[in-house]
């Protein structure tokens, strides 16, 4: 069962997060206000669970929490692989967190206009 305007959301998700350039990333919360649903950050972390399922593809590994830590890490199916496709952009990750978080910190709100 889906929750009615649930696919929209996701899709509006998914829309942002294909933006983000290769070595940035953003936040969850970042992007629910982007879309003007500032309360939505745990909507934006279910559109990156499910993620895998979008065409285009999606670069959910770009999407952490509001401090830089990994936390969607294991929706990738292994602990270590949001961490290898980040640093293979360039980006720094110790014990699970951006190094220079706001160096190389995307917000969709200075870039995008939906």
């Amino acid at each position: 069962m889906e929750i009615k305007g649930t696919a929209n959301f996701f899709e509006r998700v998914y829309e942002i997060v294909r933006q983000i350039p290769e070595g940035r990333v953003t936040s969850y919360g970042a992007i629910a206000r982007s879309l003007g649903a500032a309360g939505s950050s745990r909507m934006v972390g279910y559109a990156m669970r499910a993620a895998h399922r979008a065409n285009p593809p999606v670069p959910a590994h770009r999407v952490v929490n509001r401090i830089g830590v990994l936390s969607g890490k294991m929706a990738f199916g292994s602990s270590s692989l949001m961490q290898q496709l980040l640093e293979n952009e360039g980006v720094e990750v110790v014990d699970d967190r951006i190094v220079n978080f706001r160096a190389v910190f995307w917000d969709p709100q200075e870039v995008i206009s939906l």
